[in-house]
């Protein structure tokens, strides 16, 4: 099964390759072995590297995107010596010189190999995201060739030894070059490496075990999931040659976005428009949410711009557990643009009552100031 990279580095599939950066080099000071001699930490820390490795590649990263591995061997990427500019590994490279690699002829592949993964996407609403959803999707795959069930062969026909390389699977040619006499080893083209033939192939197929074919499949998706991750279904992917056991199908969410709620991971947000007259003399607001239906929300006498009101257990469910995220009202205090004589009166009358409260200068060194300028000043001091 391909690895998490993404999971590894705690970074989204959607993720740039600045934030992925980022997210390398804060894991690795933490768990590199200068700074934690820890057995754990040591692994990690491989790991870690392993995936800023896979993901700051894009050809690799690539291959990661459509459900492969690049480190694993077949996995399109750097099986072995192959990410190091090998190709196949260093035994190609002898068997280039030699003839048969570093450890002599490797003799027949199996005709039956195992079938790569599959992946396909589908398109959630936060709503579904949130109760979970049985989706039905359509998928184009290879399948088993149902008329000689995998063997390629028509009839009571059977495969036969390759004339070429006599079952050999590759065939050998001597040349001449500055080292003197080189022994090359190729796959046989008539067999392609197989080592026999079929002389009366399968009809349906032509001899490969599988056709293609589309067909739809039902996915149980779990409540709590969220934009890009997967689904795995065992032995759903691509049929191998010669009717070789199916890969895994992975089911790629990708959720819609919603025109209230903004998630957060298991939290959601939402923005209430609050009338100046209610926000200083408090309210209540009613929002619809997504699992609860409509929830009144108190708007607090005096409340300001930016308040924040957190309903606990109110967010998205938590993948694989009991528990819930938050949901957290911005308050957005409106003030009224343009006002008739009557409250225009009725604020001036407002006006002359609040002695108290006068426009000001905030200083930076009050306590109580809370605008723009003292949260920067804030933010510069904690650093």
């Amino acid at each position: 099964m391909a690895r998490d990279y993404y999971g590894t580095l705690g970074v989204s599939k959607n993720a740039t390759d600045q934030e992925i950066k980022r997210a390398y080099r804060k894991l690795a000071r933490e768990h590199h072995p200068d700074v934690n001699p820890d057995e754990s930490a040591q692994k990690r820390f491989q790991e870690i590297s392993a995936a800023y490795e896979v993901l700051s590649d894009p050809e690799k990263r690539r291959i990661v995107d459509l459900g492969g591995d690049p480190l694993e061997p077949g996995g399109g990427g750097a099986g072995g010596f192959g990410g190091a500019g090998f190709g196949g590994g260093l035994g190609d490279v002898f068997e280039a010189f030699f003839g048969g690699g570093a450890g002599g002829s490797r003799g027949p592949r199996g005709r039956v190999q195992p079938g790569a993964d599959s992946l396909l996407r589908t398109r959630l609403t936060l709503e579904e995201c949130a109760r979970g959803v049985t989706k039905t999707v359509t998928v184009d795959t290879a399948i088993l060739c149902d008329a000689c069930t995998g063997s390629g062969t028509h009839g009571d026909s059977k495969p036969v030894r390759c004339e070429t390389c006599g079952g050999a699977g590759e065939v050998q040619s001597v040349q001449r070059s500055f080292l003197g006499q080189v022994m090359t080893s190729r796959p046989c083209p008539t067999c392609r490496g197989v080592g026999e033939t079929i002389p009366d192939p399968c009809r349906k197929c032509g001899g490969d075990g599988r056709v293609r074919a589309r067909r739809e499949i039902t996915v149980k998706v779990p409540a709590g999931v969220g934009n890009g991750m997967r689904i795995r279904l065992a032995a759903q992917g691509e049929v191998g040659p010669g009717g070789g056991p199916a890969g895994d199908l992975y089911v790629e969410v990708l959720e819609q976005q919603h025109e209230v709620f903004v998630r957060d991971g298991d939290d959601l947000h939402c923005t209430i428009r609050v009338p100046m007259v209610d926000a200083a003399l408090g309210t209540a607001v009613t929002v619809d949410t997504i699992l609860d239906g409509p929830i009144e929300i108190t708007v607090d006498p005096g409340t300001q711009p930016g308040s924040v009101s957190v309903l606990r257990g109110h967010g998205m469910p938590k993948l694989r557990s009991g528990t819930r995220g938050d949901l957290h009202a911005h308050l957005e205090v409106v003030v009224p643009t343009r006002i008739d004589h009557k409250q225009t009166k009725l604020l001036e009358d407002l006006r002359r009552h609040s002695d108290r409260e006068r426009v000001e200068v905030v200083t930076t060194g009050s306590q109580n100031s809370g605008g723009l300028f003292s949260r920067l000043r804030d933010a510069f001091s904690a650093r």
